[in-house]
């Protein structure tokens, strides 16, 4: 082997040694990627300085790009919500390792409805007798609190489409949905006690433009997933990070504070999501049902198979 060969190789795994130690962090988009990227990169900044690690973040315009990234490996670790985490569990070789711990020590959150303090809905009730006059905001459809949460508890237990109903329905993230209710450029929307409570810290004389309607049964606070096929030492290194983050570090605790009134994470598992499949089987029950155009026979065997996926979970 000549020189130039012997150099050439050890270049060459160099190179991949170097690789193999940068991961790709996903970001769903609950908000302007902007804001994302304000809340998030001192995060990732201390994740490299403490695991030695390069870590590079990906902002995407809708949940599905992070799950797609993930899925085709373009990111290998990623903060979802429940639902868009089910999905990369089940569709991009995801795995969820930690969960968020709020500030005050709690791990659950509730889905709400909105709207402008100064609209006419003060209630639920009102909201669905004047449906046909009212722009709804729902949130992307791989949303936990801003669509799965309130498919299920307002529309499906109300045998309600609300394409059908309101006057026009559209998708949006928490943060634009929020913005729309505060310009009033949608009547109604779906939101979380995450943005709110965030919108109350920073610009209080905005929060209280905001009048809740409903809010929702607790929903499990967000996990973190990676690829289950991540190297087993970087895995360990970024547990290790994640797990011990803000334990007792005011500047740490700051960080977490600023993404979310975030307090700490715990270590977790896929069984964090048995809620959300269980609620996700239990609004496609319902929808079956409530479906006029599916003849006997067919709606016999599909329910079966949606009462033995609700079983399966059970066991």
């Amino acid at each position: 082997m000549n020189r130039k060969t012997l150099v050439a190789g050890l270049l060459a795994v160099i190179g991949l040694a170097a690789q193999a130690q940068e991961i790709n962090f996903g970001i769903i988009a609950t908000d302007a990627a902007a804001a994302q990227r304000d809340r998030w990169e001192p995060f990732f900044r201390d994740m490299e300085k403490k695991t030695g690690l390069t870590v590079k973040s990906f902002y995407a315009p809708d949940y599905a790009g992070v799950i797609e990234a993930m899925r085709f490996n373009k990111i290998q670790i990623a903060w979802y919500g429940n639902k868009s985490a089910m999905e990369a569990v089940d569709r991009a070789q995801g795995e969820v390792f930690a969960q968020v711990m709020y500030a005050d020590g709690s791990f659950g959150y509730h889905g709400l409805l909105i709207t402008h303090k100064d609209s006419p809905y003060k209630t639920l009730d009102d909201v669905f007798k004047n449906a046909k006059a009212i722009n709804f905001g729902i949130g992307d459809p791989n949303s936990t609190s801003g669509f799965l949460v309130p498919s299920y508890y307002l529309f499906s237990q109300n045998k309600i489409d609300p394409r059908n109903t309101f006057k026009s329905v559209r998708n949006a993230s928490h943060g634009v949905n929020l913005q729309a209710v505060l310009a009033r450029q949608v009547d109604v929307a779906t939101n979380n006690t995450e943005d709110v409570t965030k919108l109350e810290a920073s610009k209080p004389e905005l929060a209280s433009q905001v009048r809740i309607l409903w809010r929702s049964p607790l929903i499990p606070s967000d996990p973190f997933v990676w690829r289950k096929d991540l190297d087993p030492a970087v895995k360990a290194k970024i547990k290790q990070f994640v797990v011990g983050y803000a334990k007792t570090d005011p500047e740490e605790k700051a960080i977490l504070k600023n993404i979310y009134n975030y307090g700490g994470f715990r270590e977790s598992s896929n069984a964090q999501l048995m809620p959300i499949r269980q609620l996700e089987l239990a609004r496609e029950r319902m929808k079956i049902e409530a479906d006029d155009r599916m003849d006997a026979e067919a709606k016999t065997k599909a329910l079966a198979e949606v009462d033995a996926k609700l079983a399966a979970l059970k066991s």
